[in-house]
């Protein structure tokens, strides 16, 4: 079983590693007639188009910069700030190998059987987020003191947001995606015209303590999809330097070892070489990498301008309120 650790020692660039590591999966694919490993290349090339034919971020980034500028006339007593990234290579092939690694559990854990390749193909093609951007909210102290108060005022403002973001967007072409009932909202604060396109964290918090609002749109000019996170600044804390931040391994390994305990070794080649994909993706030390563009003194001192471990940064703009420093 190969696998992208194989490729992140030999000094190439992120572009390379992803072409070899493409190119030699697709082999494998062919020996062993592997639909899952050719939905596998399919998504790695997916993450190739955007790094090697990416000017239609120029166009849309600017579309959402519409967004930031009509936010900063509509809240000018709001802080905010907009970001924008492409997932980087290997939280992206961590999330494709734990979709399967999940999806298998599950169907496993429930029907005792394995499920058909045909499904577990379907879950595999949902990838909507390669490119993501994020919309984070404050309420500065100077406007409202409570504490209390001024979460709620976030959270009103939020969803106020949320209700608006739909039709601006679609009016600059793009299309909302129905979120298919997932995490569907039953905040009074959200209209019911949008409720069925956002997967709402908020109402719905996750056991880690992750709350958002995400949508996802299709861009009709540059026929790739995309999606919005909409947080506030605690929300966002949570979600980057907090309990349900990416980087925080050990509960994700408890869990997939759990996993891996229940479902027998050798009766599903997918679920066993995901799972090992995943484990040697979170057992990675980035200090001994060798990629271009990349270094790393640890597993938190890390200096990457490709893409590689953290998110592609392509939009940052940041709004303070009008009156904070009044």
């Amino acid at each position: 079983m190969i696998a992208l650790n194989d490729y992140l020692y030999s000094g190439d660039t992120v572009f390379r590693i992803l072409k070899k590591y493409t190119e030699d999966l697709k082999c494998v694919a062919e020996e062993n007639d592997s639909e899952v490993d050719r939905l596998h290349c399919n998504f790695l090339m997916q993450i190739m188009e955007l790094l090697e034919h990416n000017d239609f971020l120029t166009a849309q980034s600017q579309k959402i910069r519409e967004f930031y500028q009509y936010m900063a006339k509509q809240y000018p007593y709001l802080s905010f700030t907009f970001k924008g990234r492409i997932k980087s290579l290997i939280r992206a092939e961590a999330k494709f190998n734990g979709y399967i690694v999940e999806h298998v559990y599950n169907y496993y854990l429930k029907n005792h059987a394995y499920p058909p390749v045909d499904e577990l193909k379907e879950r595999l093609s949902c990838f909507r987020d390669l490119i993501a951007y994020r919309i984070v909210i404050s309420m500065p102290k100077c406007h409202v003191g409570d504490e209390k108060e001024r979460e709620q005022e976030e959270i009103r403002h939020l969803y106020d947001i949320a209700n608006v973001l739909k039709v601006f967007l679609e009016e600059r072409g793009f299309t909302a995606e129905p979120a298919g009932g997932i995490k569907l909202s039953d905040s009074p604060l959200l209209s019911e015209e949008v409720r069925p396109y956002y997967r709402d964290y908020i109402v719905n918090e996750e056991p880690d303590g992750y709350r958002s609002l995400h949508i996802t749109f299709f861009d009709n000019s540059a026929h790739c999809y995309m999606e919005m996170q909409l947080r506030t600044k605690a929300m966002d804390d949570i979600a980057e330097i907090g309990p349900a931040n990416h980087l925080g391994y050990e509960k994700k390994q408890e869990s997939e070892r759990a996993r891996r305990d229940a479902v027998p070794v050798g009766e599903c080649i997918y679920f066993d070489e995901a799972y090992e994909r995943g484990m040697k993706l979170q057992q990675i030390e980035l200090a001994k990498l060798d990629v271009n563009m990349f270094s790393a003194i640890d597993n938190s001192l890390i200096n990457d301008g490709c893409g590689l471990y953290r998110g592609r940064l392509i939009l940052p703009y940041e709004h303070l309120s009008r009156f904070q420093n009044d």
